[in-house]
């Protein structure tokens, strides 16, 4: 798959060139596994492959960027963090993120944007793509955290399962902190859990 993308008919962006300029050698190798497993997980459920390309490739664009960096980025896209947000500087990057690939790119698909905004919380309502990104970000090939290979099991069979085991274990480590625990992870969470219950009550 061409890794460049056609932005009004006439500016083309080379999404590798732009990871790889905006990220850390080990951060933009991440990336180009979790583009991989981003494409995989497309084609095994559906996702237009072009558009988990793109939101693979970056989902992490602001990353790397300082925490400045990334609170102006936000700022000057108009986006309003909530207070959650605001006391959660490591999911700045994501909603940073998306802001550049719509100010600064010119990427306004609505689903490419929230894949890359959402991808560290999750949310209630997700498209498939976005649960695409979420669990590729989880399950890329160089990931090696306790139980990967349980997620990527689960990530073979159901997507929504992947994510209830990664939000369980994100709310648990969390709440054994005793850090805030964002909105949006938790209204995610029980969505997939009422889901998969009305769907065991009418199998």
């Amino acid at each position: 798959m061409p890794h460049t993308l056609m932005i009004g008919g006439c500016t083309v962006i080379d999404l590798e060139k732009i990871a790889r300029e905006k990220l850390s050698p080990y951060r933009f190798e991440h990336t180009l596994r979790v583009v991989d497993t981003a494409r995989e997980l497309a084609q095994k459920y559906g996702a237009d492959t072009r558009k988990a390309n793109i939101a693979a490739f970056l989902h992490d664009v602001m990353k790397d960027a300082t925490q400045l960096e990334q609170l102006n980025v936000i700022e000057k896209s108009g986006i309003i963090l909530t207070c959650v947000d605001t006391i959660n500087p490591p999911i700045w990057h994501s909603i940073a993120g998306a802001a550049y690939l719509r100010e600064e790119l010119g990427i306004t698909d609505e689903d490419v944007y929230n894949a890359v905004y959402y991808h560290t919380t999750g949310r209630a309502g997700m498209s498939v793509l976005e649960k695409v990104i979420y669990v590729a970000d989880y399950t890329s090939a160089d990931r090696s955290y306790k139980d990967v290979d349980e997620m990527r099991r689960l990530a073979g069979e159901s997507l929504e399962d992947a994510m209830l085991f990664a939000l369980e274990f994100c709310i648990t480590k969390l709440a054994k902190a005793r850090q805030v625990i964002h909105p949006n992870g938790v209204a995610c969470y029980n969505e997939l859990l009422m889901e998969k219950a009305n769907k065991t009550q009418t199998e």
